[in-house]
Formats: C-alpha cells, structure tokens, sequence
C-alpha cells in the first residue's frame, strides 16, 4: 500500500525552545491544546493526547530542534501501521517555523489530518504564544 502524507509550515513569534517545550511537556500540552496530555518525553517514551485520542511513542530528539514520533489515533484501524511523524524547528530573529511532516497515514485521511494540525494545534499554540508573551509582558 502507497504512503500517505503531507508537509505543512507555521511560523510563531517564539524561541524554537519555548516551542518544543510545548509539545514535549505534558502540562504545556494539555493547557495549549486545551486537551489532557501524558507526555514521557524521552526516547521511547510513549504519549496521548486529546485525552488518549492520540498516542504514540518517541522515536528521536534533538533539543529544541527536531521531534520525531511514531502516531496513531483512535480512528487508525488494528490492521493500519503507525503513522510517523516529525516536527522540525528552525529559529530565526525572534520566530520559529514548525515544520510537520505527517507519513504513512492511512489511505484517504491525509487530507482530514492536514486539516486538524492546522485547527488543533498549530491555531491554538499561536494563541497560547500570544497570551504568555502579553503575560510575560504584563509582568515584566
């Protein structure tokens, strides 16, 4: 069977740290998402998300530079593999392009999964960016 995927880019006003911290943290996580996360952010640490609607395992680290992950969600059938996935950060003058690249998905859901990064994550970390950085700003 043909793999299916896609690559999609966000840049953030934010450090590449700051930002991987977000989806290695299982506080920043669930409170970005605004979904409980469990997050053993180590190399063959295992995750959820979206309260165990996502789950998956760590399969590469570089700090605060690339994330890469083995990824299933409830929907995924018990005959479709694991999708993999791997979160680049490249740091430039005060922002961060994220780039996402999603493969092996199951045939046809590419397109619905694109969909969520965008909606469910990449929208609400921008938010969350805004609203620490006003905080952070409020405080200082």
């Amino acid at each position: 069977m043909k793999s299916r995927s896609f690559v999609i880019t966000s840049t953030i006003v934010a450090k590449s740290s700051f930002l991987y911290r977000a989806f290695l943290d299982s506080a920043m996580h669930s409170e970005f998402t605004g979904s409980p996360a469990t997050i053993d952010n180590r190399i063959g640490g295992t995750f959820t998300a979206w309260d165990g609607y996502i789950s998956g395992e760590i399969l590469e680290l570089e700090k605060n530079r690339r994330i890469r992950q083995r990824w299933r969600t409830t929907e995924f059938s018990d005959t479709d593999e694991d999708s993999l996935l791997e979160i680049a950060f490249t740091e430039d003058a005060g922002k961060t392009t994220i780039r996402l690249t999603h493969s092996n998905l199951p045939k046809g859901t590419e397109g619905d999964y694109k969909q969520g990064w965008k909606e469910f994550y990449f929208a609400p970390l921008k938010e969350y960016v805004k609203k620490k950085t006003t905080h952070e700003r409020k405080r200082g």
